[in-house]
This record gives C-alpha cells, sequence and structure tokens, in this order.
C-alpha cells in the first residue's frame, strides 16, 4: 500500500546539483530524499561553479531549496522555501516551484524573479517554466532591462527564444525609487495595449500605444518601436518652438536615422515668420581607428552686410559648415582636425548658432612617445563680427614643432631640444616664415635646508623672411623686411624654499620664491611680432623665462624676480595666495608697452588669491596693483557659491592700463558676468544670466557706451527629473550686427529622457 502525501516526511535540500534537464533534477531528486531521509551532506559543490552544459552537452542545473515534497497521489515534485535554481547566467527564484509529472507543467510560483542571460529580470506572481528552464507564460509580471528600463503588464508569455509578448502593458525607462530609496511615481510612461520584445535585436515594439505624463494622456505614438538596451532608435524629436528678433515666430523639427550601430545622421527643419525656411544636417560616425562629424546648415535669402542697416535686395545661398574628428593612427601617431565655414559675417548669430567673433579651422598631425613630440599643424581663420579685413587675416600653414628630450642627463640635468617652423601668409598683408632650433638644459636639485634650487640655460637660433611689411597697421609689429636672423641664450636660478606648520588650527606651507634671469641683447625689433603681442603681467607668467607669450619676442637684459606661495588648510577649507614683483637690473628702455606693468625698472605687483569651501564656495582672485601708487590696474573675480542645485555665480574684470590704442590687442575693458539657479519644489528651478559691458569713454575713447552697457539677459524657469525636462526662456540682446536683430527671444524646450528617440 502507497502511503499518501501527508504522511511522508519533507527534506531539507539546501544544495543539490542536478545533470540533464531541469524536470530531471526535481525527478532524481526526490526519490534520493525519501529513501536516505536525510539532508544532502555539507560538502556539496556550490552551485555557482555548475558548468551550463556536460560533456554530452545536456543542460546542467544547480538547485537549492529549504525543503523537497513529493505527492504520490498526483505524482507531484514541489520545492518551496528560498527555491533557486541556476544555469550558466539564468537563474529563477521563487517560493515554490512545483512539477507535475502527469502533464509535465512547471510552475513558479509567489515572489518569482527569473534573470536571462542578457541579465534582464522578470518579476511575476507565477511562471511557467520549460524543461530548459526558460519562462513560458505568466501573471502580473514586471520586467527589468539590464540597462534600467522596465515593462510591466497584467499578462506575458516568452518563447524559447526569449522574445516576450505582453497584453495592457506599461513601460517607463523612470527611476521608480528615489535617491533616499523611497518608492516615486515616474514623470513619464507609455501605456499600450500590446507589446512584443525581441531578444535578438533587443527591441520593444508598441501596438495602440500613449504617452503619458504624470499620469495624464496627452499623446498617441503610433508605430512606435524602441531599443531596450537604451541607445537611440530611429525616429523624430520632440518639436521646438521659440520667437526671435531676427526671425519672428521658429519652429523647428528633427528626424533622427539611425544608418548602424556606428554612424548616424540627424535632419532638421527650421520654418520661421519673418525669414525663409532652413534645413541642416548632421552626420557623425565613429571607426575602429576613431571619430568624426559633420554638421551644415542651409537657407536662401537676403542678408545685410556688417555695419549696415539696409538689407542687400540680392538673394543669395547662406550657410555654414563644421566638421571634426580625430583618428588614432597607430600607438604613437594621431590625426585631428577641425573645419568651420560660414556663408557671411553675421549668419551665425542671426540663427542664435554660434556668438563667436571668429571661426577657426585647424588640421594637425601628432606623434608621441615617451621622449619625443612632433606636430605638423595647419590654422586658417575667419573674421566674424569684427571689422577686420578678411585679407589682413593670417593663414598659418606649416606649423611644425619637434621636440625630444635626451634619456641621459647632461652634467645631472635634463636636455630638450626643439626645432620649429611656421610659415604665415596674408592675402592682402604681411608674410612671414620662421624657423629655429632650441636646446634648454634644466638642473634640480635640493639642499640639506630644504632648498630647491634650478638652473636653467637656454640656446636658440631664429631665422625669419617676410615681405610686404609697410601692410602691417602696428609700426611695432613689422620687423625688417628681408632675410633676418638672431641668436638668444639666457640663463637663470631659481629657489624655493618652503616652510610648512600648524595655523589656526590647520596647516599652512609658505614658500618663498627668487629667481635671477639673464640674456643678452637680443635684436627683437627687427623680427616681424606674429605671436607675442597680447602681452600683460600676470601672476601665471611672473616667474616665466620671457614674460612675452609665443616666440617672436624675447625678454632681454637681467631681471631678479621675487615673491611667495602660500597656502592654508582648514577642516573642509583651502585658502591659496600667490603674489611678487620683478626689478630690471637697467633703466632702459625696454620692449614692453607703457601700461604692461613691464615697462619700467620695477615691475607692477601681480597676485592671485583663492578660496574654496568644499563644492560650496569657489572664489578666485587675480590682481596687479601699480607699483607707484598702488592703483588696480587688473583686477579679476570669478566666484561661485552654492550647490549644483542653488548656486551663484559672479564674474568681474577690469583692465585699467591706459594703453596706447594702436595696439588692438591690448584695449582696456570693464566688463561683469552674473548667473544663478535656485531650485525649488524638488524638480523645479529659475535661473537667469547677464553680461553687462561696464567700459567706458575714459577707459576706451573708441566706445559710444556710457559704462553700462547690457549685452545680454537670460531668464528661465524649468522643470528636470531623472527622465523629463521642459522650460520657457527669455532672452534679450541689446546688440544689433547687421541683420542680427536685437530685442527679445523665447524659447519652449521639452526634452524625453531615455526614450532612446
Amino acid at each position: 500500500m502507497v502511503p499518501g502525501p501527508s504522511s511522508l516526511p519533507s527534506v531539507s535540500l539546501r544544495r543539490f546539483f542536478a545533470t540533464g534537464l531541469a524536470v530531471n533534477a526535481l525527478l532524481c531528486a526526490a526519490p534520493m530524499a525519501f529513501a536516505q531521509d536525510e539532508a544532502v551532506p555539507a560538502s556539496a559543490p556550490d552551485p555557482d561553479f555548475v558548468p551550463e552544459f556536460n560533456e554530452d552537452g545536456q543542460r546542467q542545473i544547480g538547485f537549492e531549496a529549504d525543503e523537497l515534497n513529493y505527492d504520490q497521489d498526483t505524482d507531484t515534485v514541489t520545492a518551496s522555501g528560498n527555491v533557486l535554481l541556476r544555469s550558466g547566467d539564468q537563474s529563477v527564484r521563487a517560493d515554490a516551484v512545483t512539477w507535475n509529472r502527469l502533464t509535465g507543467q512547471i510552475m513558479a510560483t509567489g515572489d518569482v524573479r527569473f534573470v536571462d542571460e542578457d541579465g534582464n529580470q522578470l518579476f511575476t506572481d507565477s511562471l511557467e517554466l520549460t524543461d530548459e528552464l526558460e519562462a513560458g507564460a505568466m501573471t502580473n509580471l514586471l520586467f527589468a532591462f539590464r540597462q534600467g528600463a522596465r515593462l510591466a503588464a497584467e499578462q506575458a508569455t516568452r518563447d524559447v527564444e526569449g522574445n516576450i509578448e505582453l497584453q495592457r502593458a506599461v513601460y517607463s525607462a523612470c527611476p521608480v525609487t528615489n535617491a533616499e530609496g523611497c518608492a516615486q511615481n515616474p514623470s513619464w510612461r507609455i501605456t499600450a495595449e500590446r507589446v512584443w520584445y525581441d531578444s535578438e535585436t533587443e527591441r520593444i515594439r508598441f501596438s495602440d500605444a500613449y504617452l503619458e505624463l504624470f499620469g495624464a494622456r496627452i499623446l498617441p505614438l503610433p508605430g512606435l518601436t524602441l531599443r531596450a538596451d537604451g541607445s537611440a532608435e530611429s525616429g523624430f524629436f520632440v518639436p521646438n518652438i521659440g520667437i526671435t528678433a531676427s526671425n519672428g515666430i521658429e519652429l523647428s523639427g528633427s528626424y533622427y536615422w539611425r544608418l548602424a550601430d556606428n554612424r548616424d545622421l540627424t535632419l532638421t527643419g527650421y520654418v520661421f515668420t519673418e525669414a525663409a525656411p532652413m534645413v541642416s544636417a548632421e552626420y557623425r560616425h565613429l571607426t575602429d581607428g576613431g571619430a568624426f562629424q559633420v554638421t551644415a546648415y542651409g537657407t536662401y535669402g537676403t542678408r545685410i552686410p556688417l555695419n549696415s542697416n539696409v538689407a542687400t535686395s540680392e538673394e543669395d545661398i547662406r550657410g555654414y559648415i563644421e566638421t571634426n574628428g580625430r583618428f588614432q593612427l597607430d600607438e604613437n601617431w594621431t590625426a585631428s582636425g577641425s573645419i568651420r565655414l560660414a556663408s557671411d559675417r553675421t549668419f551665425l548669430r542671426r540663427y542664435d548658432i554660434s556668438r563667436e567673433d571668429r571661426l577657426r579651422s585647424t588640421v594637425q598631425l601628432e606623434r608621441i612617445d615617451d621622449n619625443s613630440y612632433v606636430s605638423i599643424a595647419g590654422w586658417a581663420t575667419q573674421a566674424l563680427l569684427v571689422s577686420t579685413d578678411q585679407g589682413q587675416v593670417p593663414l598659418a600653414l606649416p606649423l611644425v614643432d619637434a621636440r625630444y628630450r635626451l634619456e641621459d642627463p647632461i652634467l645631472g640635468g635634463n636636455v630638450e631640444l626643439q626645432a620649429n617652423t611656421l610659415a604665415i601668409t596674408r592675402a592682402e598683408g604681411q608674410d612671414t616664415q620662421r624657423a629655429f632650433a632650441r636646446a634648454q638644459w634644466d638642473y634640480r636639485t635640493l639642499t640639506p635646508m630644504g632648498q630647491e634650487i634650478t638652473l636653467t640655460g637656454l640656446v636658440r637660433g631664429d631665422v625669419y623672411h617676410s615681405d610686404d611689411n609697410f601692410l602691417t597697421i602696428t609700426p611695432s609689429y613689422r620687423g625688417e623686411g628681408g632675410w633676418q636672423a638672431r641668436g638668444i641664450a639666457i640663463a637663470a636660478v631659481d629657489v624655493t624654499w618652503p616652510f610648512a606648520g600648524e595655523f589656526l588650527g590647520g596647516t599652512q606651507i609658505l614658500t618663498p620664491r627668487v629667481q635671477l634671469v639673464a640674456a643678452p641683447d637680443i635684436r627683437n625689433m627687427d623680427i616681424p611680432n606674429e605671436d607675442a603681442r597680447a602681452i600683460d603681467l600676470e601672476d601665471s607668467n611672473l616667474f616665466a623665462l620671457n614674460r612675452f607669450p609665443g616666440y617672436d619676442r624675447v625678454e632681454d637684459g637681467v631681471r631678479l624676480t621675487y615673491g611667495f606661495d602660500w597656502q592654508a588648510n582648514f577642516p573642509g577649507w583651502r585658502i591659496e595666495t600667490t603674489f611678487g614683483q620683478s626689478y630690471r637690473l637697467t633703466d632702459e628702455p625696454t620692449l614692453f608697452p607703457d601700461g604692461t606693468g613691464l615697462n619700467e625698472q620695477w615691475s607692477d605687483f601681480v597676485g592671485r588669491t583663492q578660496v574654496r569651501f568644499r563644492d560650496f564656495v569657489k572664489f578666485t582672485h587675480r590682481f596687479r596693483l601699480d607699483k607707484d601708487s598702488l592703483a588696480v590696474r587688473r583686477n579679476e573675480i570669478d566666484a561661485t557659491i552654492g550647490s549644483d542645485a542653488t548656486y551663484l555665480e559672479l564674474g568681474y574684470l577690469r583692465l585699467d592700463r591706459d594703453i596706447d590704442l594702436s595696439f588692438e590687442d591690448l584695449q582696456d575693458r570693464e566688463e561683469l558676468r552674473a548667473a544663478g539657479r535656485v531650485a525649488f519644489a524638488d524638480h523645479w528651478s529659475v535661473f537667469g544670466s547677464a553680461v553687462v559691458n561696464l567700459t567706458d569713454r575714459e577707459e576706451d575713447p573708441s566706445f559710444t557706451a556710457d559704462g553700462f552697457e547690457p549685452l545680454r539677459t537670460r531668464l528661465g524657469i524649468a522643470y528636470a527629473d531623472e527622465c523629463l525636462e521642459f522650460g520657457f526662456t527669455w532672452r534679450r540682446d541689446y546688440i544689433q550686427l547687421a541683420d542680427a536683430q536685437s530685442g527679445s527671444s523665447f524659447r519652449i524646450f521639452f526634452n524625453l529622457r531615455n526614450l532612446g528617440f
């Protein structure tokens, strides 16, 4: 007589291995357990180490459960209590798993979590399994993709290939918990009557779908298809709408075309009430060796020349093209480039693409290894919102710079060799060619008392050729025409002596510094000046061997520079200060223009102070003080206070140097910049910014401003969470340049993050 199920003991089975099909694991486990009536020995191997298939190609299942029961009346095997089935990267966890030997049905019930081989997780109340540990029919399920998106449905079925069909489903890529781990409703979701997930292509296809925002159904989405991995899918972007002073009402829409996994194309159309329509395209391509992209805009209409207020009657094609890329040719060689070109000087500003006053294009080939560097480059510039004649704008091609650091020290110091050549061509101006070779020796040592001493020796030989020098407006930039040569020699000794100790409950480091630099007379005025024009004494070049930027001007004579660095650290706080001055050993006139802080025997005082409190306060102040009156010649402040959500940024610059107006690179300016953001109600914020020109005619007689001229202001309000952003901005431009009108602009923006199109 066969006893009933109530009389059979249950078996504790925490670790057990089954070879073959999952159903065979349960079938073999029950008789063995009842025959022994005891738990499997604790020394059984861990299921984490079960191979997915055995030598015969049969699937192997790692199996764990608190209890295993067999009902002889119904021929049913039931595993209960923390059940875990595992095979390869797949696993099933459930409160109970039941196998009916008569019908062949396997059911997992109670807090079921199924993980497939791709790492996606499926949560459900009940799940029907195949004999290969594959999911079948299920109810009340949640499908969590590895990349973060989620699908929930009342019913679903999953076939052996991993494809899933869902009924009455909801999809969202928004987090369902906040930073504190509390449950939250997603700001957007997609509802659909039916959804299909293709495991091979990882695409989700919707039928009768709608977009819901904050629980309200707002937009039908016919034919919607998304990629489950979160990457982009071909489709239309959300349209943008705005109002600008130059073009009136603007409506734009884009179509994204995913050509392949490594390249895409975005096409955009623009319609304006006060301008002709415009189109744009952006192509991006990722290759095995690098990446590049090309962006182009085009329209057909009238344009107003710069510094004119009258539209031309002649219509013409207007546009802009920008391309850039970078490629790693091998371990050492890299090629990169950027080409930017506009049809006219005001196109970018009128259509709010860019507010730059110049467009720079460059190509470069670089080689870098442990001891050498080679660069072969070319530069071209297009003048936009400036009065410079394009014929006076230089083309730098080629620019070759090669450096090599000797592996073995010489006299204990490192030696670097450099060769450089440059050719500058102008269509209607001075042409200059240059070549030089340089060798520099640096020796650093520490004395027993802690001073760091650096000895430097530099020699350089230059050869220049130039013609049409008289076409350069500023005489000091011209140099002598024809062939010119010069030799340069510089020797320097630099000594620093840091002192560290306690200070007001923190620590401080005071580092005095003294530098002596000597160079014989150099033939500077015979050489054209192409790259050393914007000279100004700052904390960054106070101790430089040559305070001129570039190579065309080199500071000669003997000078002594002294100063100090001071740093204090307290809990959460850091304060850094740099201060110094230089003294020339001769009172002969220098190359430096009046007002640069370097034109007299004693230089002006320069310094920088930085204050930081964690990530809440960042303050930087750069200054230059007149050596005689201590008047502030340079006053520059950059400050940020607040968090990422709520902050205030301030920037102020005043250059009060009284420099000759003939030096177009050194004009005095005064400007104020401010920006801020205030967050409220969790995801809402108001923000604004302003740029104000404070330069008056006393600082620059060429200006017509009265000392307070707003250039641009902006205000807005926005909502932003993990997967949704929208808002409204107002901007006013106060400068009118040709067909780029001054006035107010309004824009509405809307962005569904993580939606994949």
